[in-house]
């Protein structure tokens, strides 16, 4: 398709966005839709097709976000021009400007065939699906072979386009090239296609219904809820203190995974204080995103969607912080006489000296003394 000093014919309706991007990218404005407009410069129309509703060229369109980004897409909307100087707008599915379009009941076998065909799967990639099916391609599939048929089943699920198979290239191409544009297009509108719902937008989440605890036991579980692939976990504690599953095992990002429970565990004799650890996911969100013009109403411009799949990440974090631990009574034993017998109230405790000795020797003393008064009584008297 070609975009005429601002417009091109073209396409047809499209699933609505698998499922706008979760991140917070740069492209997003503040109600959360990014926007774009059409490159020219990275844009690639290759072959004019013959259809039961018009000759328009396949074209893949080059496409940059507000942020700088560059993603590749396919017209919808098969009669109506495309404009290079208008504001698109990711929109979703159930805000598709045309209702009565097919795309409504088609949007699964659509899909299907944004995932399926090219680029989000690779030339060899594409080739060796049609291998499976007993198809062989002539040398190899070009990229102007791949766009071509996948542009084709877009058009055909979204506006009910149907493409001549006996001669499915409007100008003179080789038969070779024909037969592998018939070929990749009968396969993504086959019996194959059993359909693809729209995909949900990455997700991370960590819940922890107990974030506060004591040194020398294990807070948590932190419950870990996403539908992406877990590449990422790290933490800031202090020395010592490590993120662990509930048997103490420490972990990392490879143990992570949906439903997954954490625990922070923190030694006995830790200083109080807190911390908190971070984990990151990524998923596939690109693939069957929908822009449309920002004023359609008042200026229509064909819709787009998303072609390739990129990775986009997500973030979570979870803190926790604990008090020192519980000090632990010291036992006491009731003191006991020299006897063994515990000591009564008013009763001394027992110093480790016998208390009759000073009194044993007290009595030798006063003996003594006595006898020294009666020898001296006896010789007064001689």
């Amino acid at each position: 398709m070609q975009v005429r000093s601002a417009f091109a014919r073209g396409g047809i309706a499209v699933l609505a966005a698998a499922a706008a991007v979760m991140v917070s990218a740069p492209s997003a404005l503040a109600d959360g839709a990014a926007r774009g407009r059409i490159d020219e410069a990275t844009s690639k129309r290759v072959y004019r097709v013959n259809t039961d509703q018009g000759d328009p060229y396949a074209k893949l369109f080059g496409f940059k976000l507000s942020d700088g980004k560059s993603l590749k897409l396919y017209c919808v909307e098969f009669s109506t021009h495309a404009y290079d100087d208008v504001d698109m707008v990711e929109t979703a599915w159930n805000k598709y400007p045309d209702a009565g379009s097919p795309f409504v009941k088609n949007s699964a076998k659509l899909n299907w065939v944004l995932h399926h065909g090219y680029p989000a799967l690779d030339l060899d990639a594409v080739a060796a699906e049609l291998a499976k099916q007993g198809v062989k391609v002539h040398d190899g599939l070009t990229e102007a072979e791949a766009i071509t048929g996948t542009q084709a089943a877009v058009w055909h699920f979204s506006d009910g386009v149907n493409l001549n198979l006996q001669k499915p290239l409007a100008e003179d191409n080789p038969a070779e090239t024909n037969a592998d544009v018939a070929a990749l297009y009968s396969y993504l509108i086959g019996d194959q296609n059993t359909g693809i719902g729209a995909q949900p937008k990455p997700a991370l989440d960590i819940a922890g219904p107990k974030t506060e605890g004591k040194a020398g036991t294990k807070i948590g579980p932190f419950q870990v809820a996403t539908n992406g692939t877990v590449t990422s976990l790290t933490s800031q504690l202090p020395d010592g203190v490590k993120v662990t599953d509930a048997d103490g095992k420490e972990l990392k990002a490879a143990d992570v995974k949906d439903g997954s429970k954490l625990f922070v565990d923190v030694p006995a004799g830790t200083k109080p204080g807190n911390g908190s650890f971070s984990l990151k996911a990524t998923g596939e969100v690109d693939t069957g995103r929908l822009f449309v013009a920002e004023n359609y109403a008042k200026r229509p411009s064909q819709s787009l969607i998303v072609a390739d799949s990129e990775k986009a990440e997500v973030a979570a974090k979870a803190t926790a912080s604990w008090s020192e631990t519980p000090a632990t009574p010291t036992p006491t034993t009731a003191p006991s006489t020299p006897g063994g017998a515990p000591s009564g109230g008013g009763e001394l405790a027992n110093t480790g000296v016998d208390a009759a000795v000073p009194f044993g020797i007290g009595g030798l003393l006063l003996g003594g003394g006595a006898l020294m008064l009666l020898v001296n009584r006896r010789r007064s008297r001689a």
